[in-house]
């Protein structure tokens, strides 16, 4: 009972915190990644980062309570986009001068307005447990896609039937074991792209029921999101005329 308590204590508190950042959720501007998250993004050392920041002062982190760096998404793809031009040849001060232009260019009208008219892609959510549910769909909407989530496999069918997802991520375990043919359900539908998570080491029985990746959990944040992207494709809006 102990342990229940605890359990119920840290979700709950969980669950206060992301409705605290959930206005800012919305607009793309929440600062989750640590100083550590993207050194390992961009492998760029986390002193360079800082030193970046000290010079030239055009990323510039939020600041955690404890005084931890957070970067935005946002963020992360400018210090890509100074890092990209390092490996083009450039100096430092160049790349950043490079980017402080596209900063200026693209600045408060870049594509927030256009971004919220245009339509996201659309990822379904069919995991059991309503706590995991609640961070992956946290995570998910963080980086701009829209979520259907699902608790069960009955469920997880009716949103297919009201929409088709461009991705499906479905926990091995939903309604008593039944994902494998879940997953296989939805690409015998047309789901372009399935993503099986589990806790169980069944990478195997995921792939051979038609899932293009498999997870195990618990799930490791920067890992879920960069696996979500590399089967939709880097944006999380539909580009133009393209159908999935």
């Amino acid at each position: 009972m102990r342990y229940l308590r605890n359990y119920d204590e840290k979700y709950r508190v969980t669950l206060e915190v992301l409705m605290k950042y959930d206005a800012r959720m919305q607009h793309g501007e929440l600062a989750i990644y640590s100083i550590g998250a993207v050194e390992r993004m961009l492998d760029v050392p986390a002193a360079t980062i800082r030193n970046w920041e000290e010079r030239y002062g055009l990323v510039k982190p939020e600041r955690s309570d404890g005084g931890h760096r957070l970067y935005t998404r946002g963020q992360v793809e400018q210090l890509r986009f100074v890092k990209e031009g390092l490996d083009r040849g450039l100096q430092p001060a160049e790349a950043h001068r490079l980017l402080g232009e596209q900063l200026a260019r693209s600045s408060a009208v870049l594509s927030t307005d256009a971004k919220e008219q245009a339509p996201r892609l659309l990822i379904l959510l069919a995991e059991r447990d309503p706590y995991a549910a609640e961070f992956a769909e946290f995570f998910l909407q963080t980086e701009g896609y829209e979520v259907a989530l699902a608790l069960d496999a009955d469920d997880a069918a009716l949103k297919l039937e009201a929409r088709l997802p461009q991705l499906a991520v479905i926990e091995l375990l939903i309604s008593g074991g039944t994902g494998a043919d879940l997953c296989q359900r939805l690409k015998e539908a047309g789901v372009p792209a399935c993503l099986v998570i589990s806790t169980l080491d069944a990478r195997d029985q995921a792939l051979a029921a038609g899932a293009d990746a498999f997870l195990r959990k618990p799930l490791d944040p920067l890992q879920f999101v960069s696996t979500v992207k590399d089967l939709l494709g880097k944006s999380a809006f539909l580009q133009g005329a393209t159908s999935p």
